[in-house]
């Protein structure tokens, strides 16, 4: 059962649910990140090179963003080191932009934009980092490289991909 990717469509990729369904979406991924290893994931790779080089300032792309919250993470991170962050998020879905604008506004080092991850609207270079989490698995396989290459061709020093595994113990629980 859990041999092959699953190439099947959660219901977040069909775009049939209503706004109320798609914010409730967008909580459960948060929590997914806070409670699930997401957080520690970046703490372990991200956070820990800006630390191990002493990056004072630096920027993040978070590609398929959705609220926006492993953004806030990174921004209280970078408050609490006394470093300074540019924050970008972006996601095909407007209303995800829309959101992570929303529920940053504590955070003015955070922007959101709508946009294509296959097509990123930004210079090569433009941030220090890209980060992408929990949007790889709704990729075919052959979709992922080209998002890598794009993510690669934003990023002047790294990028950084957190995906899940799937395990039948997330059947049970979820």
């Amino acid at each position: 059962m859990f041999k092959k990717r699953s190439i099947r469509l959660e219901r977040i990729d069909t775009g049939d649910y209503t706004p109320d369904e798609y914010a409730r979406f967008l909580h459960e991924i948060a929590f997914i990140n806070r409670y699930l290893g997401d957080r520690r994931a970046l703490r372990k790779t991200l956070l820990r090179e800006i630390k191990t080089k002493n990056i004072r300032e630096f920027s993040v792309l978070d590609v398929g963003c959705g609220s926006g919250e492993l953004l806030r993470y990174v921004a209280e991170f970078a408050r609490g080191s006394g470093r300074t962050a540019r924050l970008t998020g972006i996601d095909l879905n407007e209303i995800s932009a829309s959101i992570t604008s929303s529920v940053s506004h504590n955070f003015p080092e955070i922007s959101s934009v709508s946009g294509d991850a296959f097509k990123l609207p930004f210079a090569d270079g433009e941030f220090d980092y890209s980060i992408s989490s929990l949007f790889f698995h709704h990729l075919a396989d052959d979709q992922i490289p080209l998002v890598l290459n794009e993510m690669s061709r934003v990023a002047s020093r790294g990028i950084f991909v957190i995906d899940l595994h799937r395990h039948p113990m997330a059947y049970v629980l979820y």
